[in-house]
């Protein structure tokens, strides 16, 4: 089993990489006990180079191979589809995640238009100091969404300016034992091939834009669903899954009736 955790304050050794290390340790635990295999990989958003993204489409237009920006981007996206899982880990910064990881969720943008990431499984973790409007939490639950990961769970953290490790290692171990838990739980059982209701609907939403809608003939989205076989008619979703055949159906009937509204 293979994890990155992905976390984005910028302060070492602070609140958030002391939740992500109590998951760590967690699922190391886990991982003697039951008798898998983990590589565990930690990155530290802040010390990487990520230029801010410029808006210039270039991704949508041809190809995120093709983004001027010449930096850490193409080793972080790979590190994640490389992996089992991801942890995905934000301090509350004015009521949202940090600038660092909205921008590296800007930077993954074209994943919205083509998700590659059906199949992978997530955990969403935010600190703040005392109070959590649950905004950052949505922000990235939305993000990893349309990019395809299946969420096993999130927690708001509340720790106050910095909380001392072993303090944390009281109050949150337990909760950073059920996050490993549901992590790992969702990999072995392969949660991510049952997309739910939502996910099944959206991909029969973008699947008719991608398959009528005339400012997408001939770009590179058009091309890359057509590529992966998004288009067929007997596709229900990015990759084969194992969701109930009732609740497909409902759901494309439902995503079918929504992208007319797109049109």
């Amino acid at each position: 089993m293979r994890i990155v955790a992905l976390q984005s304050s910028a302060r070492k050794g602070g609140n958030t990489e002391r939740i992500v290390r109590l998951i760590e340790e967690s699922l190391r635990r886990r991982s003697r006990r039951e008798g898998f295999p983990l590589e565990f990989e930690y990155v530290a958003l802040a010390d990487r180079n990520l230029s801010l993204c410029r808006g210039c489409r270039v991704c949508f237009d041809r190809g995120e191979a093709h983004c001027p920006l010449k930096d850490d981007l193409p080793g972080l996206y790979k590190k994640l589809l490389d992996a089992d899982g991801a942890i995905f880990a934000s301090p509350v910064y004015v009521e949202d995640v940090t600038a660092g990881m909205k921008n590296f969720i800007d930077r993954m943008a074209f994943n919205c238009h083509r998700p590659a990431f059906a199949g992978k499984t997530a955990l969403i973790v935010t600190t703040s100091g005392a109070e959590s409007s649950g905004r950052a939490a949505r922000t990235l639950e939305f993000a990893l969404g349309s990019w395809g990961f299946h969420i096993a769970g999130d927690r708001k953290f509340r720790m106050g300016a910095l909380m001392a490790e072993a303090d944390a290692a009281d109050k949150f171990g337990r909760d950073a034992d059920r996050l490993a838990e549901k992590l790992s739980r969702a990999i072995a059982d392969k949660k991510a091939l049952t997309p739910s209701f939502y996910s099944l609907m959206i991909f029969r939403v973008q699947q008719s834009i991608y398959r009528s809608a005339p400012q997408f003939k001939g770009t590179y989205d058009r091309a890359q669903w057509e590529q992966n076989g998004w288009l067929d008619k007997k596709r229900a979703f990015y990759i084969p899954h194992r969701a109930n055949p009732v609740k497909t159906a409902a759901a494309r009937a439902a995503g079918a009736v929504l992208a007319k509204l797109f049109k």
